[in-house]
């Protein structure tokens, strides 16, 4: 697919899974288990899905997944499977190197999504893609370094800091409009400072997900995430984003959905849900 100057690419960095009540917040999991393929533990299976932007002057990525520095017992726990998706093989299959990354552009320093930045070398943590800037916003910065008990966990400075101190990072205050045809949704229900790129040429339109969207099932007002920070913020959020999406008739990008790339949007009855699947 192309957008503009880009030529799309999306690419699976992992699976895992999750706790498919915290994934759904309120709602039933006489509901939700119809949407999500969920295992003895209630876990769901899930997703790490980048996407790969390349045009004639950047290579760019919007975030990088899970990442494999994982120990034998938190793979376990998240149900973490990276091996037949590591990234730079991905990206070696068409024809990109980790050295030809020139941006990274991080919707939020959780686990999931940065992992992938970084990884081990002879027991050191050094930074996957050496030559790029990854762009982070000033927000979520400052929270990733000092969150609070309920992010601790999902912030880990492994995935951030040697890019940091190599001098890698790039701090966002509030821009909206990041590269030609790219622009910046900047949220904060989930987490503080997370920002959507939304890749438009006037005519083809395509917001990443992230983690206001993380599946298709996610589409509906009310399906909001428990691991959001605040809940009321997501709604909020969705019900202003989503009618100019329709409007658009824009396509929407699932970063966490097992089998739903992206799809666009129908307006029903029920409010605006998610209509045809489309392949990226």
């Amino acid at each position: 697919m192309r957008i503009g100057p880009y030529q799309l690419r999306s690419l699976v960095t992992s699976t895992f899974a999750l706790d498919g009540g915290a994934m759904f917040g309120v709602v039933p999991k006489t509901l939700w288990s119809q949407k999500a393929e969920v295992d003895d533990l209630n876990r769901i299976k899930m997703v790490t899905r980048t996407l790969l932007l390349e045009s004639q002057d950047r290579k760019i990525l919007i975030d990088t997944g899970n990442g494999d520095k994982w120990n034998q017992c938190q793979r376990e726990i998240f149900k973490i499977d990276v091996e037949p998706y590591v990234l730079p093989q991905s990206l070696a299959a068409h024809g990109v190197g980790v050295e030809d990354i020139t941006d990274v552009i991080c919707t939020h320093l959780h686990f999931d999504h940065v992992g992938g930045n970084t990884r081990l070398e002879n027991d050191r943590i050094v930074p996957v893609f050496p030559n790029a800037k990854y762009w982070v916003q000033d927000e979520n910065w400052k929270l990733a370094n000092k969150p609070s008990e309920k992010d601790r966990a999902s912030y880990l400075a492994e995935n951030w800091a040697v890019i940091a101190e190599n001098g890698l990072l790039n701090i966002l205050y509030h821009e909206r409009e990041l590269f030609d045809d790219i622009k910046l949704e900047i949220v904060h229900g989930h987490t503080l400072g997370q920002q959507l790129p939304v890749i438009s040429d006037g005519t083809n339109t395509l917001m990443y997900g992230g983690d206001l969207f993380p599946m298709k099932a996610h589409i509906p007002i009310p399906w909001v995430m428990a691991y959001d920070n605040e809940p009321m913020r997501s709604i909020a959020e969705k019900k202003r984003i989503l009618p100019g999406l329709l409007e658009q008739d824009a396509m929407l990008f699932f970063e966490h959905d097992p089998n739903v790339i992206a799809c666009k949007l129908k307006s029903t009855e029920k409010g605006i849900w998610g209509a045809d699947n489309i392949s990226i």
